[in-house]
């Protein structure tokens, strides 16, 4: 019993085991630079990790390899390891090649070899190839057991070649296959390769010299002979083929794919299923969805904030580069010119990896300094630098590239579960597309016109968290005619996004429940304006009034929204420790935002617009008023706005309150520029640090509260000002009647300005007079005009009503 429950408690922990391990798609590696490993270790550029030499070995120059130690000859090696035997004590020497023991002429150096006098060379075998008993100069012998050739300089004897010997035993290929310098025997890979580098934005296939010459030996020694540097120079291969495949098994790709599956009993490199012992990582894998797993499924460990003592906004980038040959280079920090071609200050470009700064930046280059400048190319394997003090770890960062093919189709330009994510880039590539031989001009170079790096942001975070970023990469080819007048246009970027569903749900809510608050509102603006002209039908008059009204109520739901979004992005990125919100992408993700301010100002619109404007134009058109009085030309028109009213109706008030717009008008142009241009209003949506020269426009959801704000508070200096210099003129005004019409309701108020107490007491009764009907303001009026102290005045009131 109790070995039954201890089995069914190790079947279900190894299958939750299994399950995580399906469904996280994080993978991080120790991150291991070549100084990093100790004198028995070497560099492993397959694996980027430090490996310990076998016994009787310690690392080489480069450290890249083992050799054998002093006292030790290499016994056998197979192109991956090698095995060391200690030379008898008869012949304590070893050979120049490492390869036999020697009786020495004279001393020794540190590295245990003869040391011959100056002037004097050194010959270690006979002239047929021999090994001496003792150091002397003899021709090479290429049979058993010598086994040797003369070296490419013709002074001294030296080992054949690992892949003659292990062939045919002896230097000479025979019957076997002879491919890039190297002999092979029957293997599985095809006899015939496809040399061709298919160009599909020409839809012009090349065949590549480069391709030729190295596919076939690559391919090769990396399956039989497991050469670590031929694996890589396969891969990079496929990589100028933009990481291409069909059924056609003899490309770049289709080879590397047979060996990826001829080698699964190998394993897997760093723990990671996708990176085969050997090889390098090219592919994630092709299953579906997977694209999607390994995007948004587990955020990074590290999270970023933008104040505080725990502020962190550096992005860490390192990449590991390789040439064409497949020899591994360096690891290099991102930044600068390894992922930017626009040449720029180093202070502009390493903006681009500050947390939080949209990033773009766009140049044309010259055709002709690419090919000077990138004459080889270099191939990057781009990693995040998670490392934290002595824990230093990498996460590779997934590539989509947009040029990939599958059987002749783009794969990764529709929807994100189709996209087969990638590793590896290159930036410029010059070598794959010369046709005849590697010394001729090429016929087409393939550029990477548009790098982007996509960070996006996890939803409900609090603490600055993010998913993995997405390296995107676009390649543009371009058919080599006259390099010294041709040019290419190249962008890199760096943005960030969240998701916006939660945004555009609570927007939808408060979109609705505003928009039934304002049908109600224009329902008791209507009813309210039925009753004042005394008409109790429902008629086409009516309907279309109800309309402009809910037009113009509508207008201001879209107003507040838009401004309130606004000011919520504003404030919330602004004021942030943990980022946990980030500014929408212009374009995009604003063009809800975008159709709410376009439906606010097409339903919101002044008298040379329609809609909203159509209560004022109705009202217009309906009624015409004329006031004049004595001293003055008479009739003047009552039209237009001024100071929030429909019409001031007196010739001065006019023409003063037309000055003032005017003036105002000016006055708020120059305001509102001195504020952008002098309260550094210019960088509303720019993170603290970030270089505004590099940094992609501020989104429109940023500018327009800013904005807003500005302006609401000019204008209300200007009205202040506007106010107390109308009051003081009002207050000298020899005018004896302003009239004042508002369009929502058909009423009239006027009053009279009397200049003396006694006309106070006597027009007591007309000094104010709101919402009369027609009929009692003209008799007011008309007795205005026939009072004693108005002729005292020599002033006239004349005043026609027509309704049309």
């Amino acid at each position: 019993m109790a070995t039954g429950m201890l089995l069914v408690c190790g079947l279900a922990l190894f299958l939750t085991i299994k399950s995580n391990l399906l469904h996280s798609q994080q993978f991080t590696i120790s991150f291991q630079r070549p100084s990093d490993c100790g004198v028995e270790q070497f560099y492993d550029i397959s694996s980027q990790s430090c490996v310990k030499c076998g016994p009787n070995q310690s690392t080489s120059a480069t450290g890249l390899s083992c050799e054998c130690v002093t006292g030790f000859r290499v016994l056998a090696t197979n192109g991956a390891s090698i095995t060391c035997q200690r030379c008898p004590l008869e012949k304590p020497a070893v050979t120049e090649d490492g390869y036999g023991c020697i009786l020495c002429p004279g001393s020794l150096t540190e590295q245990g070899t003869c040391q011959c006098p100056s002037g004097s060379i050194l010959v270690e075998r006979d002239v047929q190839g021999n090994p001496l008993e003792e150091a002397r100069c003899e021709v090479c012998n290429g049979a058993e057991p010598a086994l040797s050739a003369p070296n490419s300089y013709g002074d001294r004897c030296q080992r054949c070649q690992a892949s003659l010997i292990n062939t045919s035993q002896s230097c000479m290929c025979g019957s076997n296959i002879l491919a890039g310098g190297m002999c092979f025997p029957p293997n599985n890979l095809p006899t015939t390769v496809n040399p061709n580098v298919n160009y599909a934005e020409l839809s012009l296939p090349v065949q590549s010299a480069w391709f030729s010459t190295n596919l076939y030996s690559s391919a090769a020694a990396c399956l039989v002979y497991t050469n670590l540097t031929a694996c890589q120079a396969l891969g990079n291969m496929c990589v100028m083929n933009m990481h291409s495949f069909s059924s056609v098994a003899n490309d770049a790709c289709g080879l590397y794919n047979t060996i990826f599956r001829a080698t699964a009993a190998l394993g897997s490199t760093q723990d990671i299923s996708y990176w085969r012992a050997n090889l390098p990582w090219l592919y994630y894998g092709d299953q579906p969805g997977l694209a999607n797993r390994v995007l948004q499924t587990e955020p990074l460990p590290t999270g970023f904030s933008f104040k505080g003592r725990n502020r962190n906004t550096d992005i860490n980038l390192v990449a590991a580069v390789y040439n064409a040959r497949g020899d591994f280079l360096q690891w290099e920090k991102v930044g600068g010119n390894n992922l930017q071609l626009c040449p720029d200050t180093a202070r502009r470009q390493e903006a681009a990896y500050t947390f939080g700064t949209a990033y773009q930046e766009t140049c044309v280059l010259s055709v002709a300094d690419l090919l000077r400048v990138y004459a080889e190319p270099l191939f990057y394997d781009v990693f995040v630098d998670l490392s934290r003090g002595e824990d230093r770890r990498l996460l590779p960062l997934p590539t989509r590239n947009l040029n990939q093919e599958y059987n002749r189709k783009f794969i990764n330009q529709g929807n994100l579960n189709d996209w087969y994510l990638s590793r590896r880039v290159l930036l410029v590539d010059t070598l794959s597309g010369r046709e005849k031989s590697l010394g001729s001009l090429p016929k087409v170079i393939r550029i990477a016109s548009s790098i982007r790096i996509g960070f996006q942001l996890v939803p409900g975070t609090q603490k600055g968290q993010v998913f993995p970023p997405l390296l995107s990469v676009t390649y543009s080819d371009v058919l080599i005619t006259a390099p010294n007048t041709q040019t290419v246009s190249v962008s890199f970027a760096v943005d960030y996004e969240m998701d916006q569903t939660e945004a555009h749900m609570k927007t939808d809510i408060a979109l609705g429940v505003l928009g039934g608050v304002s049908v109600l509102y224009s329902l008791v603006k209507t009813a309210s304006w039925k009753r004042r002209i005394g008409s109790p039908l429902i008629d086409m008059e009516t309907v279309l009034k109800f309309l402009l009204f809910y037009a113009g109520d509508l207008a201001n739901v879209f107003f507040f929204i838009t401004v309130g979004t606004g000011l919520y992005w504003l404030i919330f990125y602004k004021a942030q420790h943990f980022v946990s919100v980030l500014l929408p992408l212009p374009g995009l993700q604003e063009e809800r935002f975008v159709a709410y301010v376009g439906c606010a100002f097409a339903l919101k619109v002044r008298p040379s617009h329609p809609v909203d404007s159509l209560c004022y134009v109705y009202a217009s058109i309906c009624l015409k008023l004329w006031y004049s009085k004595s001293g003055e030309r008479p009739l003047v028109w009552a039209r237009g706005n001024c100071s929030g009213l429909q019409q001031v109706l007196t010739t001065g008030g006019i023409t003063c309150c037309n000055v003032l717009k005017r003036a105002e008008t000016s006055s708020s142009k120059i305001l509102i520029l001195f504020c952008f241009e002098n309260c550094q209003e210019n960088r509303a949506g720019v993170n603290i640090g970030e270089s505004v020269e590099t940094c992609s426009p501020t989104p429109l959801t940023i500018r327009m509260p800013r904005i807003l704000i500005i302006y609401y508070f000019i204008k209300q200096i200007l009205w202040r000002i506007n106010y107390i210099f109308l009051t003081i003129v009002t207050q000298r005004s020899e005018h004896n009647i302003n009239i004042n019409m508002h369009s929502q309701r058909i009423t009239l108020g006027f009053y009279g300005e009397n200049t003396s107490a006694e006309q106070s007491l006597v027009h007591g009764s007309v000094l104010l007079h709101n919402s009369v009907l027609f009929p009692e303001a003209h008799a007011d009026l008309d007795s205005e005009s026939k009072t004693f102290f108005c002729g005292k005045r020599n002033i006239f009131a004349f005043f026609i009503l027509f309704i049309e």
